[in-house]
C-alpha cells in the first residue's frame, strides 16, 4: 500500500479509500489485512489479472475519441543520455503545442526498451539503432549519428592511440548494452588487449573517472550535456564505428496521431549537423 502510494503520489490513506470505492463497485473484497500485511484476494487478484488490458484499452478509446488529432497517454521510452539531452526539449516542445496529450516516459536500455516497444507496451522509444533487421511494424528515424571517441586524461601524452588503449588503465562501456558492444567490436577489429578494472554502464560516470586520471575510455560522442568541469581530451577515432540514436516507433499504435506528433517534433529539434 505505502509503495503504491509513494507511485500515485498519493497518501496510504487515499489509496486505501480508491481501493474500498471499488470494491463497494464491483461487489467484491478485493484485499485482506493480516495485522500490518496487506494481501489481495482472489477477486483482487483476479482483478489484478485483466486490469493492464483494461486501463490499455481505455488509453486507446481516449485516442480513438480525439478522431485523429494527438490525444491520450503517450508510452514513451529513452535511454539515460537521450532523457538529460533529447526529451525534456522535446516534451516540452510537443506539450505546448497539443496539451491534450499526457505522457507516460519509461528510461531503460535499448534492448529493454525496443523490447517493450515490439510487446506493445510503448508507443516509441529514443534508443540506440538495432544491429538487426526491424519489424515492418515498427518505424525507424536517425536523429543523431555519434563517432567513437577517445576519451583521456587533459595531460596524458598520447603519440599512438592504440598503444594508449593497450597501455592505460581501460574504463568500460558495458558490453551488455548496445552502444558497449560497438566498442567491443572496434576492441576486436584491431586487436586491441586492454588493461580492463571497470566496466560501467553511465556514460557520464565513465567521463568523471577518466576526469580524475583513473583510465582511459572508449565512449560514443553523446548528446550534451555532459558532466560540468570536465577536462578530458576527447580523440576522434576516423576508423570507429558510428553509433546511431534515434526514434523507434509503433506504427500501428492506437494512438499514431499522437506518435506521429512525437515523431515531427523529435525531427523539427534535431540539429542538421546531427
Amino acid at each position: 500500500m505505502a509503495e503504491a502510494a509513494r507511485r500515485l503520489n498519493l497518501t496510504p490513506a487515499a489509496v486505501a479509500q480508491r481501493i474500498r470505492a471499488l470494491e463497494l463497485d464491483l461487489g467484491q473484497t478485493l484485499v485482506a489485512r493480516a495485522g500490518r500485511t496487506v494481501r489481495p484476494t482472489a477477486a483482487g487478484r483476479a482483478v489484478q489479472l485483466h486490469a493492464p488490458t483494461l486501463i490499455k484499452a481505455l488509453r486507446d478509446l481516449r485516442a480513438t475519441a480525439a478522431s485523429g488529432m494527438p490525444a491520450g497517454q503517450l508510452r514513451i521510452g529513452a535511454t539515460a543520455t537521450a532523457l538529460t539531452g533529447q526529451i525534456p526539449a522535446i516534451l516540452a516542445t510537443l506539450s505546448a503545442r497539443f496539451p491534450q496529450i499526457d505522457y507516460f516516459l519509461m528510461p531503460g536500455s535499448s534492448a529493454d526498451l525496443y523490447r517493450a516497444l515490439h510487446s506493445g507496451d510503448l508507443d516509441a522509444a529514443l534508443i540506440i539503432q538495432p544491429q538487426f533487421t526491424l519489424p515492418k511494424a515498427l518505424g525507424w528515424l536517425t536523429l543523431r549519428r555519434e563517432a567513437l571517441l577517445l576519451l583521456a586524461p587533459e595531460g596524458l601524452p598520447i603519440d599512438d592511440i592504440h598503444a594508449t588503449i593497450r597501455e592505460q588503465p581501460f574504463i568500460r562501456y558495458d558490453r551488455n548494452q548496445w552502444g558497449g558492444q560497438i566498442i567491443e567490436r572496434y576492441l576486436r577489429r584491431h586487436q586491441l588487449n586492454v588493461r580492463e578494472w571497470a566496466e560501467l554502464d553511465a556514460l557520464d560516470s565513465i567521463a568523471a573517472l577518466v576526469n580524475r586520471s583513473l583510465g582511459v575510455a572508449l565512449v560514443p560522442d553523446w548528446a550534451p550535456p555532459w558532466p560540468d568541469g570536465l577536462r578530458l581530451q576527447k580523440i576522434v577515432l576516423k576508423e570507429g564505428e558510428v553509433r546511431h540514436m534515434g526514434v523507434l516507433w509503433d506504427l500501428s499504435s492506437p494512438r499514431i496521431a499522437a506518435v506521429r506528433a512525437f515523431v515531427e517534433t523529435c525531427q523539427s529539434l534535431a540539429k542538421p549537423s546531427e
